[in-house]
């Protein structure tokens, strides 16, 4: 644990309150979640960079109270809802309810030690929400492609046909306005480059996989499969050896991953190589995809880490 921190704060994050609890003098307040909830939370919290604080990644709430807190210097993890749940249970806190799971978040910091965050631009802010929001319309799009395949009235079929035309179109605009911003920063425009340069990896990906995977080239190959929720996991318990399984991470994150393996599957000389190599070895199609997508997230991990570029001639083999 960092000597430097003795002070562990929660902050539940809810539509419309914020409730803190700080540890270990179990000091809780609850403020509106507004711009003067806000200031009150930043005012009753200890000085910057001697408490961790930890908040829930709830759906998007989260992305205001963060900013303001790691912009004004304060340590911010946010952490998996399923994982403090878990940890909650752990407990034997069962009970939920804002104030028992801003306790619970605070117990998180301290006995934990989550990961923070590092200091968030507004554009860095505002990629994150046009990536969220380009998600948002696919899902649309997905959900009317298949109401107008399951309909067998003509007029129905023509009105889901304009909806998906318009979704398009948004589509279309927001993965413009993603590489403009992109194209913006130096350092992204460069990143992007780097990650576009692996066959599979278009920019759109790039993109998302900066946005909602800003640790990519800043740890190890273990942590970063671990932080998507692509490192298999051990159950076994005596002599029973049960299957290895993935579990956690960002959900998010694995969807682009696994839209990019299936591309880079046919194209990507490594990808192919190591996937038919799993499919002779009989291993069935979720394990062989689950795989791919793990050495493709290690490759790009090492292409961000080292400052390459992708190269057949060395390839990543042994990543």
């Amino acid at each position: 644990m960092d000597g430097s921190i003795a002070l562990f704060a929660g902050v539940d994050v809810s539509k419309r309150s914020l409730d803190l609890c700080l540890l270990p003098d179990d000091r809780r307040q609850s403020f509106s979640y507004d711009e003067q909830g806000l200031a009150q939370l930043s005012k009753a919290l200890p000085a910057p960079g001697t408490c961790r604080i930890v908040v829930e990644a709830t759906g998007g709430y989260q992305r205001a109270v963060v900013a303001e807190l790691v912009n004004a210097g304060h340590l911010v993890a946010v952490v998996n809802p399923r994982q403090v749940r878990d940890f909650a249970r752990g407990l034997g806190i069962l009970a939920k309810t804002d104030r028992i799971d801003a306790y619970v978040l605070a117990r998180y910091s301290q006995q934990a030690e989550p990961r923070t965050v590092a200091q968030i631009s507004e554009k860095a802010t505002e990629l994150e929400q046009l990536v969220v929001r380009r998600r948002q319309l696919i899902q649309l799009q997905t959900a009317e492609t298949n109401r107008k395949h399951a309909t067998p009235s003509k007029v129905v079929r023509q009105s889901i046909q304009q909806v998906i035309v318009v979704l398009r179109k948004q589509i279309d605009q927001v993965e413009q306005e993603i590489l403009a911003l992109v194209e913006s920063d130096d350092d992204w425009k460069d990143k992007m480059n780097r990650l576009g340069s692996v066959p599979g990896v278009g920019p759109v990906t790039a993109a998302s996989l900066l946005a909602e995977l800003p640790e990519l080239g800043q740890v190890n190959r273990q942590e970063i499969a671990a932080l998507v929720g692509v490192a298999p996991f051990n159950r076994d318990s005596g002599r029973f050896r049960g299957k290895r399984s993935i579990w956690g991470g960002r959900a998010s994150v694995r969807s682009v991953l696994y839209m990019a393996a299936l591309t880079a599957r046919t194209h990507n000389p490594i990808l192919r190589a190591f996937a038919k190599r799993l499919e002779a070895a009989g291993k069935p199609f979720k394990v062989v995809i689950t795989a791919c997508m793990r050495k493709l997230l290690t490759i790009l991990n090492t292409i961000l880490k080292d400052g390459t570029s992708w190269r057949l001639e060395k390839s990543l083999v042994n990543t």
